[in-house]
């Protein structure tokens, strides 16, 4: 709801001494030109230019958003910003709290406020998806008729999380996460800025690159540890915020590991090496380990997808698949709760059978196609759709699986050249052990043999 007396007078107390405020409220921009990171939503013409009045004039509007991004990377600091440099009635509702109740009682004062002084109302609702069906039918109305300006904030895939009539009324705008850069300028400003700590302490290299390990891409996490650094040093009369100081004040080691270097490769390396070997637990050190030191979620589920099929396979099928949705799902989701997820897949694969036959065979074809070995098609086996294809020979003499018993027939389908040669050899490890029963039969099938 609108500030009350006490919002109104802590409001009051924190820009009399805004010294008193944490250094993440402190260094909220004041407008969108100071935002971090966004720059795709913040081009002349955005709808959040629009929002605060930057070319809305005309029969068009500015429209409702969805802001949709993992926590810490400015859906509340748009809305914020939106609230400063608007000049209409600004609205903020948490759904952690509201109801259908307060949500109505916005909309009658909207109405109120357009029909009574031509003011016209945004209201800013966070964390929308623990809106129940019902609550979020509620907003309809106010969307549709533009009675209010709707900002929704959240943190889950709204296609799934939101009714669709809202959502359809409504532009979504994806907040990217915030990359090393961008949280890197806002340290420096911090560290500079009037508003921030004034240029009381610096920061040196190897604490900077820690502190950006341990925000994990959260503007606010980062702009936390290093109000805790700085506290830490200024207490000890330091005027550098040490490596030391940092760790002791945000209780987390720094992670020996280089993004860009040897440890990168390293680390990689010997988690791959830990579920080819069936180490669990020494895969789930190897993960925590690139987890702490930051590393992009995306790169290590690309690992397990190919640790799936390069080291199990066919032994266990289901290891693809669950390296693929847990690719998927890191790519939906982000850290914090990413971890969870390559967790799972981790322990799912160390434990899994091995077999690292299909690495195996499909670099054996290839270096025979590389040596040469590619030979010609053989005729029956060529295209015959053609007109003139017969003439050539082309299908003549080709048997029609389906047409026979088992659904093979006895007939040659590789090049002369690298006829009867084997790529693909199972193991019998695990599910491959029937793959393994099934190539020998068809192979004999297609010699002509019975295959029993």
């Amino acid at each position: 709801m609108e500030p009350d007396l006490f919002t109104a007078a802590a409001e009051d107390r924190q820009e009399k001494d805004p010294a008193g405020s944490p250094l993440a409220v402190r260094m909220r921009p004041r407008t969108l030109d100071e935002v971090v990171g966004q720059r795709h939503l913040l081009k002349p013409g955005s709808p959040l230019r629009r929002l605060v009045g930057e070319g809305s004039g005309g029969p068009a509007g500015p429209s409702s958003v969805f802001l949709w991004g993992p926590p810490g990377i400015g859906k509340t600091t748009l809305a914020h910003v939106v609230s400063q440099a608007t000049n209409k009635r600004f609205v903020e509702l948490s759904a952690i709290t509201a109801g259908v109740k307060e949500v109505r009682a916005v909309i009658d004062g909207a109405r109120r406020a357009s029909g009574g002084y031509g003011k016209e109302t945004v209201l800013f609702l966070d964390e929308i998806h623990r809106f129940s069906k019902a609550q979020q039918d509620s907003l309809l109305p106010a969307v549709e008729n533009r009675w209010v300006t709707l900002i929704a904030a959240t943190t889950e895939n709204p296609y799934f999380s939101v009714i669709s009539p809202l959502l359809s009324r409504s532009l979504l705008l994806t907040l990217e996460p915030l990359t090393d850069d961008d949280l890197r300028g806002l340290l420096h400003r911090a560290l500079t800025d009037a508003r921030g700590l004034a240029g009381a302490v610096t920061l040196p290299e190897d604490t900077e690159a820690h502190l950006l390990r341990i925000a994990g891409g959260d503007a606010r996490r980062a702009l936390t540890a290093l109000e805790a650094g700085a506290g830490s040093a200024l207490a000890k009369k330091e005027k550098e915020i040490t490596l030391q100081t940092l760790e002791d004040s945000v209780d987390r080691a720094a992670v020996k590991y280089d993004r860009d270097g040897d440890q990168h490769y390293d680390v990689a390396s010997a988690l791959i090496k830990s579920i080819r070997g069936s180490d669990v637990d020494a895969a789930l050190h190897y993960l925590a380990r690139m987890i702490e030191a930051g590393e992009d979620p995306r790169f290590i589920a690309r690992r397990l997808m190919i640790s799936a099929s390069e080291d199990i396979g066919l032994a266990d099928p289901s290891a693809l698949q669950t390296a693929v949705a847990a690719a998927q799902a890191v790519a939906m989701i982000g850290f914090p709760e990413a971890r969870i997820i390559l967790s799972q897949a981790t322990i799912a694969l160390a434990l899994a059978p091995k077999s690292n036959a299909a690495y195996l065979a499909i670099d054996a074809a290839l270096a025979d196609i590389r040596a040469g070995q590619a030979g010609a098609v053989p005729a029956h086996l060529r295209d015959s759709h053609y007109k003139g294809a017969q003439k050539l020979g082309h299908g003549q003499g080709y048997q029609y699986p389906h047409d026979l018993p088992g659904g093979i027939a006895a007939q040659q389908y590789a090049p002369d050249e690298v006829h009867g040669k084997r790529y693909y050899t199972p193991t019998r490890h695990g599910a491959e052990a029937r793959y393994a029963d099934v190539a020998d039969r068809v192979r004999a099938r297609l010699r002509g043999e019975s295959g029993d």
